[in-house]
């Protein structure tokens, strides 16, 4: 159906698009010639990396600083711009780390809030007019961390498997009607907030940002799951194909069992 921006045009809505793969799916898009609205929480970030894209693709670019646990405060200045979003990209996330026992419950709220409702919410907001259009697409960011339980990372494992399943349903059920649904079920990837989670150990496949949206924008509209690289294409089939769940836990538990 023509190219990228005559199919998931005008605009393309990054919630998490100030910094790290947020902004590096941002940058994905405008180089595709999409016009953007990027949502993050942090102004300064948002407007920095607003800017650069400008500068770099002359694509029209509109920020909203809100924090994306109030996905109500979001729908509503998304809705007050009066733009049409063709392409819907959900990359934000709250990620309690360390043992559950000492996680609060303030932190289960905010994973339950960023990782889950909202992205729900923003896919029912948007799917609707571009169901009604006939072309859009969405994609949702998962985790190989969401294949099996992740010991220190429990809740934000749990969410990214809901995001997975949410994703890999509505792939068939929108894709008749003409809009595309992916998730891409990512490794480690060297965004600023791995780099800053104390005892994280380099992983194996770790990718760069730009590296997982270029392969996840590629892939929107090929099938409703993408695992960027291939050591990750490999580890993922090893969890949940090959080993029991106690295996796949227990080779997890080694990646993730000391984050603090």
């Amino acid at each position: 159906m023509g190219t990228f921006a005559e199919k998931y045009g005008p605009f393309a809505l990054v919630a998490g698009g100030s910094y790290g793969l947020g902004a590096a799916f941002a940058e994905g898009i405008a180089r595709r010639g999409l016009n953007l609205v990027i949502v993050a929480r942090k102004k300064d970030a948002l407007d920095a990396t607003a800017a650069r894209i400008r500068d770099a693709h002359g694509v029209e670019v509109i920020t909203i600083a809100a924090d994306l646990a109030d996905v109500d405060t979001v729908k509503k200045r998304v809705g007050a711009l009066g733009v049409e979003i063709g392409l819907f990209v959900y990359d934000a996330a709250f990620v309690p780390i360390g043992p559950f026992t000492e996680t609060t419950e303030d932190q289960l709220v905010s994973a339950a809030a960023v990782n889950v409702r909202t992205p729900l919410l923003l896919t029912k907001l948007f799917s609707t007019p571009m169901i009604q259009r006939g072309r859009g697409g969405i994609v949702l960011m998962s985790s190989l961390a969401g294949g099996q339980g992740s010991p220190n990372l429990a809740t934000y494992a749990a969410t990214k498997a809901f995001n997975t399943i949410l994703a890999e349903g509505l792939w068939k059920e929108l894709s008749p009607l003409g809009v595309d649904v992916l998730v891409c079920t990512a490794g480690a990837i060297l965004t600023p907030g791995y780099e800053q989670a104390e005892n994280a150990k380099p992983a194996p496949g770790t990718l760069s940002p730009a590296t997982v949206a270029e392969k996840t924008l590629q892939a929107l509209g090929n099938g409703p799951v993408v695992v960027p690289g291939v050591v990750n294409k490999i580890g993922r089939f090893m969890m949940t194909r090959l080993l029991s769940r106690r295996g796949a836990i227990g080779i997890m538990s080694k990646n993730t069992g000391d984050l603090s």
